[in-house]
């Protein structure tokens, strides 16, 4: 008979605390009272189901869902989805959204002083392969002030969705980029006490994978569960 699979806790600081009062916004969206575990239905048991046809050709390449190309600085976004023991995570839909180049998301929310591109929606998706990877090709985004707290700016960022089979709930992050001067200035993004981990939400300049006079290129591996797990923002079932 088949042992059940031990589950691996997060370890102290390495995932961001649900009341971070320098995140004002925690304040009053986190938990005050101990949560209430739920019984298990055939939902939770067998985990969504999706596939391949809920993609579209151009979903991952977010400089090409216009008529034009949007304004700014090309990038490339790679990385692999993995487990706790380094093994590929296969058909996990990774979705990403962001800020366009000037700071701005197309968001009717979003009332920033920047302005829109007509050529960037800032969203896309994909399905990572029989390697666990993915690859985005988009714009850099620009910084953007938040009202969290007197001149507040949030670094440069992605977020990063995942679903998929072997994942029960939604699982959403965020990918900085390297030698950002906002990152320890941002409540966010210091919410994760333990720096090795805060750092694992950076992600990688590669040089490999750059293209000649064309686009930049970062790498981002994503790690679902043990201890080197990516911080996420959702509780891990």
């Amino acid at each position: 008979m088949a042992q059940p699979s031990v589950v691996q806790l997060p370890l102290p600081g390495t995932q961001p605390d649900f009341h971070h009062p320098p995140y004002v916004s925690s304040i009053v969206r986190s938990p005050r009272q101990p949560l209430v575990m739920l019984p298990h239905t055939i939902s939770e048991r067998t985990g969504p189901v999706f596939g391949p046809g809920i993609i579209r050709p151009q979903d991952n390449d977010l400089t090409a869902q216009h008529r034009e190309e949007p304004i700014g600085e090309r990038i490339l976004v790679h990385g692999r989805v993995l487990d706790e023991d380094g093994r590929p995570v296969r058909g996990a839909l990774v979705e990403v959204w962001q800020a366009n180049a000037a700071g701005r998301y197309r968001h009717r929310v979003d009332q920033h002083h920047a302005p829109l591109d007509p050529n960037f929606t800032g969203c896309g998706r994909m399905m990572t392969d029989d390697e666990g990877c993915y690859r985005f090709k988009t714009i850099k985004p620009g910084a953007y002030p938040w009202g969290n707290h007197a001149n507040a700016w949030r670094p440069a960022h992605i977020h990063f969705s995942l679903f998929g089979a072997g994942i029960l709930s939604r699982l959403v992050t965020q990918m900085y980029f390297p030698g950002d001067p906002l990152q320890p200035l941002d409540p966010i993004f210091n919410s994760i006490a333990d720096e090795k981990a805060r750092n694992r939400l950076v992600s990688q300049f590669d040089i490999a994978m750059t293209q000649p006079n064309y686009a930049l290129a970062f790498s981002f591996d994503i790690v679902l569960r043990g201890s080197d797990d990516t911080p996420f923002e959702a509780v891990k079932q």
